[in-house]
C-alpha cells in the first residue's frame, strides 16, 4: 500500500537534554504542563495560587500524562506589570519543594537571577527564561548547577513587545538570535547539552503574520547543524483567538492541541500547554498515523 509520506519526525533527531536530576530523550514529543501560581495569568489567572490548589493540579496534569512541570509566578502576557521578587518567591518555592519528589522535572518560568538560584535550591530542574539569560546574573546564576535551560526568543519586553513588532525576516531573525545566545551560554560555561530553544511565539510577533510564519517554518528556527530540543508554546494564546474568533482563552483548547500537533510535525521536541489531556490524546492518535505510515518490517 502506498501512502504519501509526513513530514519529518525531526523531534526524533533531537539530542537528549541534561534537566538537573532528568535526562530527557525524545522518541517521542514530551508534554510540559503548566502550573501558574499567578493571580494575573492570561488564561487561568488566581486558580492556583494557594498552594493546595497548585500542588492537586499538578497532580492532575500528571496523571494526564504531563512529562514536565512548569511552575510559573509572574505572568509575562503582553503589558502585565512586574511581579515583586519576595512575592514571586512566595508563590513558588512551596511549590517546587512539594512537587520534588512527583517523579517529573520542575521547570521554574522566570527571568530573576534571584529567583533562579532559590529554584534550584529547592529542587527545579530547568530554568525557562523568557529572557534567554540576558539579564544581568542570569548566566551566573545557572552555571554552576545541571539544570536545563530554556532559551526564548522576545523581541523587546513584556510590557511593550506587542506594539507593532518588526523583523525583516522572523524565522530568519530568531534563528540568528538562538546563534548569538549558544556562542554566548557556550562560551560562558553552560554546555550544549543542557539547552532547548523555544522561537517565543506571542513575545514581540504580530498575531498572524509572524506567529504563523514561525509555525509554519518551525524547523528552520533550529540552527544549522545542530540538534537542540525545540520547545514549542502556543497554549490557549491570542494567535489561536485571531484565526478562530475563540476571544476567551478557555475557549481555545481545540486549537491549542491543533497548534501543537502541528508544532510536532514541524519538529517541537517538548509543547508546553495548559491542556495535558487533550494533547496527550492528540498525539496518541498523531503517533498511530505515524507508526501506520511507516510500519517496522519482521522477518
Amino acid at each position: 500500500m502506498l501512502s504519501s509520506p509526513l513530514p519529518n519526525n525531526a523531534h526524533a533527531a533531537a539530542q537528549p537534554l541534561q534537566c538537573g536530576r532528568f535526562t530527557l530523550t525524545f522518541e517521542r514529543p514530551l508534554i510540559m504542563g503548566i502550573l501558574n501560581v499567578t493571580s494575573d495569568s492570561f488564561s487561568d489567572g488566581g486558580r492556583f495560587v494557594a498552594r493546595e490548589a497548585a500542588l492537586a493540579q499538578a497532580a492532575e496534569m500528571i496523571r494526564d500524562a504531563a512529562d514536565m512541570i512548569d511552575i510559573g509566578g509572574e505572568s509575562t502576557r503582553p503589558g502585565a506589570p512586574p511581579v515583586p521578587l519576595d512575592e514571586e518567591l512566595e508563590h513558588v518555592i512551596p511549590v517546587i519543594e512539594a512537587l520534588r519528589s512527583a517523579g517529573v522535572p520542575l521547570s521554574i518560568d522566570t527571568y530573576k537571577p534571584a529567583v533562579m538560584r532559590a529554584a534550584l535550591n529547592a529542587g527545579a530542574d530547568m530554568i525557562n527564561d523568557i529572557w534567554g539569560l540576558r539579564r544581568e546574573g542570569a548566566l551566573d546564576a545557572v552555571r554552576n548547577s545541571a539544570c536545563g535551560i530554556c532559551v526564548m526568543h522576545m523581541l523587546g519586553e513584556p510590557q511593550t513587545m506587542q506594539m507593532q513588532p518588526v523583523y525583516r525576516d522572523v524565522v530568519t531573525e530568531v534563528r540568528e538570535f538562538f546563534e548569538e545566545r549558544l556562542r554566548t551560554l557556550t562560551s560562558g560555561g553552560i554546555s550544549a547539552e543542557r539547552i532547548c530553544l523555544d522561537p517565543g511565539f506571542g513575545f514581540g510577533k504580530s498575531l498572524i503574520d509572524h506567529n504563523y510564519a514561525l509555525l509554519a517554518h518551525f524547523a528552520e528556527t533550529q540552527p544549522a547543524n545542530s540538534r537542540f530540543p525545540l520547545l514549542a508554546g502556543m497554549s490557549r494564546k491570542s494567535m489561536l483567538g485571531a484565526v478562530t474568533g475563540r476571544m476567551q482563552p478557555v475557549e481555545r483548547v481545540a486549537a491549542s492541541v491543533a497548534a501543537g500537533v502541528c508544532a510536532v510535525e514541524r519538529g517541537a521536541a517538548i509543547v508546553r500547554v495548559h491542556d495535558v489531556a487533550a494533547t496527550s490524546d492528540a498525539l496518541k492518535v498523531w503517533q498511530a498515523v505515524r507508526a501506520a505510515a511507516h510500519p517496522v518490517l519482521t522477518t
